[in-house]
């Protein structure tokens, strides 16, 4: 068997880094060699997600916590505010970013591959892990040849702090790729009230709703002539991204540059 991959999580001590380390700790494949939280600075991450100690202690500073590490990966699950200054620390260490945080421009998606390959080395950015949710992208962007007129709704807990999600813009790109601008609606339809209609992309809408207690749904919606089609996803755990993240940091270790989008890994 070769050495198993060495794997620092960012964002361990959130829900979803919790995940992440539980996967990782679970993999004989991979190693966990960091852990860096907001929170329990100093607590073995082991004991925090399942009682047992591992010898990885929670870090408050990346730099630190991947000073002494020889990472080969960093999972990211943190905020789009701190992002992109993980990215660049862990790039310039030579360590592959695989990240599930959202909210990334254009802009940056380019910054990270230019770094990526000064440095030669690869990663991923993924708005959505979860293979279900890859899948209701791939069959939203087919439909989209056929059924033009489409909506995408897609419904976030009240803690999410961007919005449209990183999930529908990525489909709302899939679509564009298979569907020419058409602007939708009436034309002389009227806004009451400021954004009723939604955010508009390519000539179509995307709405976010976000309340307490919704965890993680997208819905899009086509419609034609005597008919609608609605294409629908819903997460109801965390433990459904693993899966699609133990995958992605096993590919990155083959990658050059930035893969934006987990799509590209599911056939």
């Amino acid at each position: 068997m070769s050495n198993p991959i060495r794997v620092a999580v960012i964002g361990a001590s959130g829900r979803m880094g919790r995940e992440v380390v539980k996967m990782v700790l679970a993999d004989p494949e991979l190693k966990l060699v960091a852990a860096v939280g907001r929170s329990n600075d100093g607590v073995d991450v082991g004991r925090l997600v399942n009682g047992q100690e591992c010898g990885v202690l929670i870090r408050s500073d990346l730099e630190q916590a991947l000073a002494g590490a020889d990472a080969d990966v960093m999972v990211d699950f943190t905020t789009p505010h701190a992002v992109m200054a993980n990215c660049r620390i862990a790039i310039r260490r030579r360590v592959r970013p695989v990240i599930g945080t959202t909210g990334f421009s254009p802009a940056d998606i380019e910054e990270l591959d230019k770094l990526c390959r000064e440095h030669g080395i690869g990663g991923i950015i993924a708005p959505n892990f979860s293979i279900g949710a890859i899948l209701m992208m791939k069959f939203a962007a087919q439909a989209a040849k056929y059924m033009p007129h489409v909506e995408i709704i897609e419904y976030h807990g009240d803690q999410k702090l961007d919005a449209p999600s990183g999930t529908s813009i990525k489909t709302a790109e899939l679509i564009a790729q298979n569907r020419q601008e058409l602007r939708q609606g009436n034309p002389n339809e009227e806004e009451k009230i400021e954004g009723a209609r939604g955010g508009y992309y390519n000539g179509f809408r995307i709405h976010s709703v976000r309340l307490p207690g919704v965890f993680a749904q997208q819905e899009v919606v086509f419609g034609g002539f005597g008919q609608t089609l609605k294409i629908r996803h819903d997460s109801y755990d965390r433990a459904g991204y693993m899966p699609g993240v133990n995958l992605a940091v096993k590919k990155a270790m083959e990658l050059e540059g930035i893969v934006y989008g987990f799509e590209h890994f599911i056939d």
